[in-house]
């Protein structure tokens, strides 16, 4: 039955299906040339994701993994050669957890970069890989001559064409619905009270990155008790286009309060094979209202069944291929969304 209802819900609104060619046709190549570009990078259930505006200025939240022969800086570097990309203007991090910081050093010495953007000091003292990450963060920032910014909730992301809003940092949350929000919200009350998460998760550096109409939501690891605390009783945020499902789709985040009070038309879980893609999620991912497409990063092992088709699968169970996937939104809020693994594109028309 959970099969299902999740076929019956997910299907997309497909305006148009192809296969993408190579290389791409003038009025293609035009129109990404027009669009916001944002790229989710395989980095095995951590987080890596590059925005990229029409002008060239660049975002990248998280940077992955340390260790595996830099795997994940390799992987970074890659894709943003693919995106025409001779450095990365900021590279924003969420929190200190491993799987988000842990690739900074590699990453640092393989690319330049110009500067980076935080939370603030780390609170999690007592997890070592933790207060590892961080110190080898701060090292680089002592070594090299990078723009160092402490973001909190309301900030604007220094960039120009794309408007970005900090909405969460260090545990505090945007104080006020942002402009054309602060409706009561009917979905806290199908949503469970859970206890105050203590780890670097609830401190996570969320951003809402607005490109003319278009709105995707990134709130790095946010836990479930400071989505409550956000979008209770009154949604402070309103409707977004695009969500890239927290904590990469594990159950400690992605409450109905959050995913359904959102509407957003797109999901991108940026879940490994055995870490994220929690069965809870899936299921609430299906009875989003307004969702048309979720797309992965990686087949979920745990999720068996409820997993998308293959076609909306970057990296299918079996060997990992670090295949990516591509999002263009234009200003009108239309989206397309592309698997580099097979090129298979949906396009989603507001």
């Amino acid at each position: 039955m959970k099969q299902t209802i999740l076929k019956s819900i997910m299907i997309p609104a497909v305006v148009a299906v192809c296969m993408m060619s190579s290389p791409l046709d003038a009025h293609a190549a035009a129109t990404r040339l027009s669009s916001l570009r944002v790229y989710f990078i395989d980095v095995e259930g951590g987080q890596s994701t590059l925005f990229v505006a029409p002008n060239g200025q660049s975002l990248l939240i998280d940077t992955g993994w340390s260790g595996n022969n830099g795997r994940d800086a390799d992987r970074i570097v890659a894709v943003a050669k693919q995106a025409g990309l001779s450095r990365i203007d900021y590279v924003l991090l969420t929190h200190y957890h491993e799987d988000h910081v842990g690739g900074v050093p590699q990453l640092a010495a393989r690319f330049p970069i110009g500067g980076f953007l935080d939370h603030g000091p780390n609170r999690e003292l007592k997890n070592p890989s933790t207060v590892k990450g961080y110190q080898a963060y701060q090292a680089v920032l002592a070594a090299g001559n990078y723009k160092h910014l402490t973001l909190t909730p309301g900030d604007k992301l220094p960039l120009h064409e794309i408007n970005g809003t900090v909405i969460s940092a260090d545990g505090n949350l945007i104080a006020q619905p942002l402009a054309g929000a602060g409706e009561e919200n009917p979905y806290c009350g199908v949503s469970e009270s859970r206890p105050e998460d203590q780890t670097e998760n609830a401190r996570s550096l969320g951003v809402l990155i607005t490109f003319g109409k278009l709105k995707i939501l990134d709130l790095g690891d946010l836990t479930w008790d400071k989505e409550m605390q956000l979008m209770c009783p009154v949604n402070r945020i309103g409707h977004v286009d695009v969500l890239i499902v927290s904590h990469h789709g594990w159950y400690q985040s992605s409450s109905p309060a959050l995913v359904d009070a959102l509407h957003a038309r797109v999901a991108i879980m940026d879940n490994g094979e055995k870490k994220g893609g929690s069965t809870p999620t899936f299921n609430t991912l299906a009875a989003a209202p307004g969702l048309q497409g979720l797309w992965q990063l990686h087949f979920s092992d745990e999720a068996e069944k409820l997993n998308r088709p293959q076609t909306y699968i970057a990296n299918p169970n079996g060997p990992d291929g670090g295949n990516w996937i591509e999002l263009d939104g234009d200003a009108s809020g239309n989206i397309t969304v592309t698997n580099s693994r097979n090129g298979y594109t949906h396009e989603y028309k507001r």
